[in-house]
């Protein structure tokens, strides 16, 4: 197993606290990963009693499990969060409800315990660091449904994309797989958990490793929870007519390299990610609504009540004050029109005066 590197100081004594959630279609291989990644069984194959139910719609539930791992002398209490049922439904909008939910649930608990004058001692972090999503082997392009779930889920949690069932795919098929998925991910512009790295800050070993590591992306994973004997050694592999799939050979599989990332070498990077950037993300915009609610919540039934009153008092002012302006603009175009009659009975009295002066008749009619 890889050892983990980059761990804290004291992490042997108290050992360290890792939340991993799975998501993924029924058959993307999800179960069997997560068993052969803690090499026992920590979630149970789903069991179909009877054909006539295999169709039905299973509502996706929230199911944590934990389980203890040590990597070189150092504990791991490591929490599986599955999530069995998820796609299965033809409207699938209140699934990824209760996924996010849950996730912003785990904030909203540290939320509330340092909030408190008198901290628990035995409090548990139940955030969620990292998410695998199993992206189905169909070797097309990513579904609409992979990318509505990864878009709500990246501002919650570091998500990272994970082919499952890997080997049901050609190396050719799976490189070209890959790439497309990784063009999708680009244009629908997901911020996945792309392995960061700083040139300036970081040495050449991090960043050489970040960058193998994101060129895998998506990892192309096998699981089995079986071994076989090869050359005389028990390795886990999947059996084939046309061969052998080993889980932990890298020509097979980016299991190794995965496992190791998640549990060793980026296990703090993840940890410090969610604490100071996706937690603090969302804990400012959780207290700013709260502000906004409060200010909204002091204004009393009464004082509602006026506010209304004065608004319909306002809007009649404004409308009677434009009637005004009607009346005046209507009263002064009046007054020019007869301005200008009287100016032009002035002018026909002047020009039969001077007619009468000269002897000429009158044309006979009058204004």
């Amino acid at each position: 197993m890889a050892p983990i590197v980059g761990r804290r100081r004291g992490s042997k004594i108290k050992g360290i606290q890792f939340t991993l959630m799975v998501v993924g279609m029924s058959g993307t291989g999800r179960t069997t990963f997560v068993n052969t990644l803690c090499e026992q069984e920590v979630l149970a194959h789903r069991v179909i009693e009877s054909p006539d139910t295999a169709n039905m719609e299973e509502t996706v539930s929230i199911k944590p499990a934990t389980v203890e791992l040590e990597e070189d002398g150092v504990r791991i209490s490591l929490t599986i969060v599955d999530t069995p049922g998820f796609g299965n439904s033809i409207d699938n909008e209140h699934t990824f409800h209760e996924i996010v939910t849950y996730l912003e649930r785990q904030y909203d608990d540290i939320l509330a315990e340092q909030s408190r004058i008198k901290r628990n001692p035995r409090f548990r972090d139940s955030r969620v660091h990292a998410v695998l999503y199993f992206i189905a082997p169909t070797g097309h392009a990513l579904k609409e449904i992979d990318i509505e779930i990864m878009r709500r889920l990246s501002p919650r949690a570091n998500v990272i994309p994970v082919i499952g069932r890997s080997d049901s795919l050609t190396p050719s098929e799976l490189k070209a797989f890959k790439k497309r998925i990784m063009e999708d991910i680009e244009y629908y512009d997901i911020p996945i958990y792309n392995f960061p790295y700083d040139v300036e800050e970081d040495d050449e070993d991090t960043i050489e490793d970040n960058t193998e590591l994101r060129g895998l992306l998506p990892f192309s994973v096998i699981g089995s929870e079986e071994e076989v004997e090869i050359d005389g050694e028990r390795v886990r592999a999947r059996v084939y007519p046309w061969g052998i799939a080993e889980v932990d050979n890298p020509n097979h599989s980016d299991f190794v390299r995965l496992r190791g990332a998640i549990l060793g070498s980026h296990l703090n990077d993840l940890k410090s990610l969610t604490e100071d950037v996706l937690y603090e993300t969302y804990r400012t915009e959780k207290l700013s609504k709260n502000v906004i609610d409060h200010r909204q919540s002091q204004v009393a039934p009464e004082d509602m009540a006026n506010q209304s009153v004065r608004l319909k008092e306002e809007q009649l002012r404004r409308e009677e004050e434009k009637l005004r302006e009607i009346e005046l603009r209507v009263q002064r175009e009046i007054n020019e029109k007869r301005q200008q009659l009287l100016a032009k009975e002035e002018t026909l009295r002047n020009l039969e005066s001077r007619l009468a002066a000269h002897g000429t008749p009158s044309t006979g009619y009058s204004v």
